[in-house]
């Protein structure tokens, strides 16, 4: 099997999540076991660690790494009941927004770490028939996990100007959304938008040539539909409140972020729950009496070398963020 992802900044990832034998761990975005790999060198003997990924393609390729060392390896796709108990990794094909349901089916109380890596992988990108990239023509798809009912296409050619301005604008802070949404509800008129190449050309129609920056012009428009599709930026708060409840006291959790609105929610997660008040910022007195939950790791995040970006360019606006639960 051709292994095309190369996880981002591993080594400091490792040293962050304190991988230890016979501890417990969750990597929330499998995607094609770059990181999972490491860890479950580094815990065992005894270690337990939990891949979950809602790409089946993915959890199929990091199957096939991980079954590669001398460890047991369980890929489930469907029914999650009847797992061996003793098995070293276990594979999960679900959205990380449900931890506290996937944890519990596997009979795990607590974990010592969970990792968010939240780039796209290798599969994803290459993969002309997923829609996620610009550079490739394709179905225009975007679902992470294809037992989603709702594509880009569907966005995109059933959804009012006004929404679709919200999406581009909030999820990507595009400043021609506005023009670019009129031309898509123009095109869809006479012919739906239906492939990658199609949604490009309408794009560039929108941007004048003058405005056009170093960045590819549909770069922003395909980030906040992947975002919209798949509903990233709520999933990323719910699954970062259930980990952190699910963390061991002393254990880490370790977020590696692409784009500044997963940064911003990292940031303001893990900052609330570092704060002894937990009460909403609007009540003009602390009512709550309450006590730090986590406490910030990287106050600044971590970001790759030189040299790493060297040799991997989609490392380059990578950022590490790290809280450890008190």
């Amino acid at each position: 099997m051709n292994f095309r992802h190369i996880p981002v900044l591993l080594e400091e990832t490792i040293e962050f999540l304190k991988c230890a034998p016979g501890k417990v761990y969750v990597d929330c975005t499998l995607g094609e076991g770059g990181h999972a790999a490491q860890i479950l060198r580094a815990i065992q003997p005894g270690g337990r660690l939990l891949g979950i990924d809602r790409d089946e393609d993915a959890l199929a390729v990091a199957g096939q790494r991980l079954k590669g060392s001398d460890q047991q390896a369980i890929f489930e796709m469907q029914d999650i009941s009847n797992l061996a108990s003793e098995a070293s990794v276990i594979l999960i094909h679900d959205n990380f927004r449900n931890l506290t349901e996937i944890l519990a089916q596997q009979g795990i109380a607590s974990a010592d770490g969970f990792l968010f890596d939240l780039g796209l992988s290798g599969l994803q990108l290459t993969e002309n028939s997923r829609g996620f990239s610009f550079k490739h023509d394709g179905p225009l798809d975007m679902r992470m996990d294809r037992r989603s009912k709702t594509a880009a296409a569907n966005l995109i050619n059933t959804l009012s100007y006004d929404k679709i301005v919200k999406i581009i604008w909030e999820y990507s802070q595009e400043r021609w959304a506005r023009r670019i949404a009129r031309s898509i509800c123009q095109q869809r008129v006479t012919k739906p938008i239906t492939t990658t190449f199609q949604l490009v050309e309408v794009i560039k129609s929108a941007i004048p040539i003058s405005a056009r920056q170093r960045i590819h012009p549909a770069t922003r428009t395909f980030q906040a539909l992947r975002i919209a599709v798949n509903e990233e930026l709520v999933t990323l708060k719910e699954a970062l409140d259930q980990a952190v409840r699910l963390l061991n006291p002393g254990g880490r959790i370790c977020c590696i972020s692409f784009h500044s609105l997963e940064d911003r929610i990292t940031k303001h997660t893990f900052g609330h729950l570092a704060r002894s008040c937990q009460c909403p910022p609007e009540l003009p007195v602390c009512v709550c009496s309450g006590k730090p939950i986590v406490r910030v790791i990287t106050p600044s995040p971590i970001t790759p070398s030189q040299a790493e970006v060297s040799c991997n360019p989609r490392a380059r606006s990578a950022k590490l963020r790290v809280a450890e639960k008190l």
